[in-house]
């Protein structure tokens, strides 16, 4: 362990910052943390085996008030959250990134709602994206069904400690980094503990490339997530499959008919057209090379003016292929379809569970 510690008796909220490699923006994230109106806190940052030279002797160094640094071996981002919580003494728990800000006013408001209600477990709230992209985002429930859906709960929602620890923390043993949070959030709710969702932004997340969210949410990565919290959480699909495909079932069907649509369009019309017209104009290029040796003739006027116009054809062809090709790829890309991914996933994972 290292850094000075000047800590509060009994803080109410133990703020837990993973770190690796992120020395960059370590700062920000504490500042937002000191800048509460809520000042009832201890942090505890952990250096999970950083390798980057400016993170390790920023955190070797680190005195602030009420702060901890804890350094580990490189496990992973549940490992190192689960290390922290091991030495917390708060009463609740942020699990705050480190490239991430808190709103100053965040646990005025969450501590306020855990205090006045025990039969409250987790408190969330909106969340506005900063970096590469402003986009808000804003969820109202966080119920089960809801949770087994998709992730409507951000990250460094407050937490009761005890709760925490009584579903053992973190899953250590998911595939890949990025849906720990998810995991704990549907353990929580599984269990019968209870969460809300304040309507205010009272988080900021950074995104940049490379950053949890880009690599969590698309591709095999968040495929073998999705498989793997399906398979953990098989009762809770069983019990709640209806639930879960009813809450999205508008969005999945709309998204998927607009998805197969475009696809059949370019298979079923335009990749033929396409492919008949290239064969057309290489016939007419073929039959244009043998008159090119010959004296211009009738013919071959002809037969050049018949190149050009099929050439104009395939160009327009071309492009129209290209416009719905763009229409596909801007629809897999939404955050629609990236949100949605677990509903559609979920049927063949379904047949699956179905079947045992």
């Amino acid at each position: 362990m290292k850094g000075k510690m000047n800590m509060v008796d009994c803080p109410k909220v133990t703020v837990i910052i993973p770190c690796y490699n992120m020395g960059q923006y370590i700062d920000e994230a504490v500042d937002s943390v000191f800048a509460q109106t809520m000042q009832n806190f201890e942090i505890i940052i952990v250096d999970d085996g950083s390798t980057d030279q400016a993170t390790t002797q920023l955190l070797s160094n680190y005195h602030r008030p009420n702060t901890r640094v804890l350094v580990t071996e490189n496990q992973g981002l549940a490992a190192a959250r689960n290390h922290a919580i091991r030495h917390a003494n708060g009463e609740y728990l942020c699990a705050l990134d480190s490239d991430d800000k808190l709103h100053p006013t965040y646990f005025e408001h969450a501590t306020s709602r855990l205090d006045s209600d025990p039969a409250l477990t987790f408190v969330s709230s909106w969340v506005q994206m900063f970096g590469t992209s402003d986009a808000l985002w804003k969820q109202d429930t966080c119920d089960l069904p809801t949770l087994l859906s998709e992730c409507t709960v951000m990250t460094p929602a407050l937490v009761r400690a005890d709760a925490v620890r009584s579903v053992g923390g973190y899953d250590t043993q998911m595939p890949d980094q990025g849906d720990e949070d998810w995991d704990l959030w549907i353990s929580l709710a599984e269990r019968g503990y209870r969460g809300t969702i304040i309507p205010e932004i009272l988080f900021y997340y950074r995104r940049r490339p490379g950053s949890m969210c880009e690599v969590c949410t698309t591709g095999e990565t968040h495929l073998r997530l999705v498989r793997y919290i399906m398979g953990k959480h098989r009762e809770s699909y069983q019990k709640h499959f209806t639930a879960v495909l009813n809450r999205k079932q508008a969005d999945v069907g709309g998204l998927l008919h607009e998805n197969y649509a475009l696809e059949r369009h370019i298979s079923d019309r335009l990749q033929p057209i396409v492919e008949s017209r290239k064969k057309e104009v290489e016939r007419l290029q073929a039959k244009r090379d043998r008159f090119k040796k010959r004296p211009k003739i009738e013919a071959y006027e002809n037969l050049a003016h018949e190149l050009e116009a099929a050439k104009r054809q395939l160009d327009e062809k071309n492009m129209e292929l290209q416009r719905y090709q763009t229409e596909v790829h801007e629809l897999r890309t939404s955050g629609s379809w990236r949100i949605t991914a677990p509903i559609r996933a979920v049927y063949d994972v379904w047949l699956g569970i179905k079947g045992k």
